[in-house]
């Protein structure tokens, strides 16, 4: 038997070549990432991913692990994640707002995924800060804690002073972070290739387009620049509702790598009610509601991470928003819209919402409409009781891979994610006032929104935009209608035809060509041999007196065109 040889180099050539980049992974993290997974039962899955004992994994294969997937099979995924760290742990929290890919149960499961590591030295955020402010820390901060407030999978925050004595918030993205992250890209991208490529059943998830979307995700949470802008443009929104708080950004002392805020004194949503400040949990738990309805339908612009961390409450039942890392916008006519399909869903009006979703392009001509309505009453009907209190859960039910391929209805992936940010904020509504119902909360403001469209008012907002497309038009059609003769007198015309099901079209022309062909055949030598036998050429058949050659053609063009007929016959 031969000996296995481990060659380092081959195995990255090989991941190369299966990954279609020039980007090295490292193996040694890529083994790490293996046997994790088969700590956690998961080994026969990487056999079917295709993984071989050519990485060093031990025992991949588990004989007493024939069904993984099993009811334990979320909560063994997310330890798999919360051990492989700071990557790894973004991803589940990204996937927790996607329970159309990934299912309610793994979905929830992956929202108890604790982003908390142990912090790095002191010296490490020291450098980074001073590198990338190019200033010693002890100009840029009159006092800093070397004792961190918290650490994080990406970032560390620490308590510090400016020069003046304000007290702020400094979050430092740790050292080298970056560096590792795209390294586990490059492995969950050649994971996830070899997963669509070998498992038919994860096809319809688009694991390479997944990571794709989470590298974008990702990115943007690693650039604190984007943050403090997304930080500015909510307080912003609040400014003149005092109830509503985002600390400040103070933008001489922040870059890419580092976030200076103000900081928050208070505390965390989900403590607020033991705490020893004095909180109303309704008020709390309407004004969160009434929030995010405005982040939502007002402004089009929301915070995608309503955990309790990220949520503080302030002396005079105050709500504060923290972490603008993770976001999720609405373009204007699309929430315009979607108010519709709230009052009608509240209103239980099945048809009002099938044609608003039409309306919204959300389902096409393919879609079976009687069956559709059936899902949405059944859907309706697990969440209505003398008024809808779950939203945030009909909407993640809605997004369900079944209901939306079934019914091949197309939604847009800041709609999903809204459905989670829903039940995330319903579910602490119902943590601070048990008799909590949002939608109590969410009428009114959807009714003043309906309202405002319809206002004849706003035609000449509408008047304004379709003016400019008109001007757009009109200016380019002169040009466009030139390019299009020219193409025309260059003979450069070119159309694209799609046939649908052309191969069975093809096969179908094919038969009726040699049908036609084989009837002139048969016709042919029926006449043919019928000239034949009114010659006196050939060689007389005995008895009878007629060419024998044309006797024998008769008879096997008689013979053939009454197969002919008989096939024509079965197939009426």
């Amino acid at each position: 038997m031969k000996k296995k040889i481990y060659d380092k180099k081959a195995q990255i050539n090989l991941m190369n070549n299966r990954l279609g980049e020039n980007k090295n992974p490292d193996i040694k993290r890529l083994r790490e990432i293996l046997g994790v997974m088969v700590k956690y039962r998961f080994g026969n899955t990487l056999i079917k991913l295709g993984i071989r004992s050519g990485f060093r994994v031990p025992s991949i294969l588990s004989r007493e692990d024939d069904d993984e997937l099993d009811s334990t099979a979320p909560e063994r995924f997310r330890m798999v994640l919360q051990e492989l760290g700071t990557t790894f742990i973004k991803l589940g929290q990204v996937l927790s707002t996607r329970p159309d890919l990934v299912g309610k149960d793994i979905a929830d499961e992956l929202t108890k995924l604790q982003d908390s590591l142990p912090p790095v030295t002191f010296e490490s955020i020291k450098d980074v800060i001073e590198d990338d402010l190019d200033l010693p820390l002890e100009e840029l901060f009159s006092d800093f804690n070397e004792e961190p407030l918290a650490s994080a999978s990406i970032a560390q925050v620490h308590r510090a002073k400016l020069p003046d004595g304000t007290e702020v918030a400094v979050k430092v993205k740790k050292k080298d972070i970056t560096k590792r992250i795209e390294q586990d890209i490059v492995i969950m991208r050649y994971l996830a290739k070899q997963a669509d490529k070998r498992v038919g059943s994860l096809k319809y998830y688009n694991l390479p387009g997944i990571v794709d979307e989470f590298e974008r995700v990702i990115f943007k949470e690693l650039d604190f620049s984007h943050e403090a802008r997304n930080i500015e443009r909510f307080r912003a929104m609040f400014e003149d509702d005092s109830r509503i708080q985002a600390p400040e950004v103070y933008p001489q002392q922040s870059t890419s790598k580092v976030l200076t805020m103000e900081y928050i004194e208070g505390v965390k949503i989900s403590e607020a009610l033991e705490s020893d400040m004095e909180v109303d949990g309704k008020v709390i738990a309407e004004l969160g509601t009434e929030c995010y309805f405005k982040q939502i339908f007002d402004y089009g612009f929301f915070h995608a991470d309503p955990h309790p961390g990220n949520l503080m409450v302030l002396p005079g039942n105050r709500l504060c928003f923290v972490d603008f890392g993770m976001t999720g916008n609405l373009e204007r006519d699309f929430r315009e819209n979607l108010a519709e399909l709230f009052i009608f869903t509240v209103k239980y009006d099945v048809k009002g919402l099938i044609n608003q979703m039409m309306y919204m392009r959300l389902i096409d001509d393919e879609t079976n409409l009687e069956t559709l309505k059936y899902d949405l009453m059944d859907l309706l009907d697990r969440f209505y009781g003398a008024q809808i209190q779950d939203i945030g859960g009909m909407i993640n039910e809605f997004s369900m891979p079944g209901v939306m391929v079934k019914n091949k209805i197309k939604l847009p992936r800041d709609f999903i994610l809204l459905g989670r940010v829903l039940s995330m904020a319903e579910d602490l509504g119902r943590q601070l006032n048990p008799e909590f119902n949002g939608i109590e909360v969410a009428q009114p403001l959807i009714r003043k929104m309906i309202a405002r469209r319809l206002n004849p008012l706003r035609l000449a907002d509408y008047q304004t935009r379709y003016l400019f497309e008109l001007e757009h038009l009109l200016k380019d059609l002169p040009e466009t209608i030139n390019r299009i003769f020219l193409r025309f007198e260059d003979g450069k015309i070119k159309m694209e035809i799609e046939h649908k099901e052309l191969d069975e079209f093809s096969s179908h022309l094919e038969k009726i060509t040699n049908r036609v062909a084989l009837a002139l055949i048969v016709s042919s030598l029926i006449i043919g041999s019928s000239l034949i036998l009114q010659t006196d050429k050939g060689m007389p058949m005995p008895g009878i007196g007629f060419s024998t050659v044309g006797i024998i053609i008769f008879i096997i063009g008689a013979a053939l065109a009454i197969a002919l007929v008989v096939s024509f016959i079965r197939r009426l």
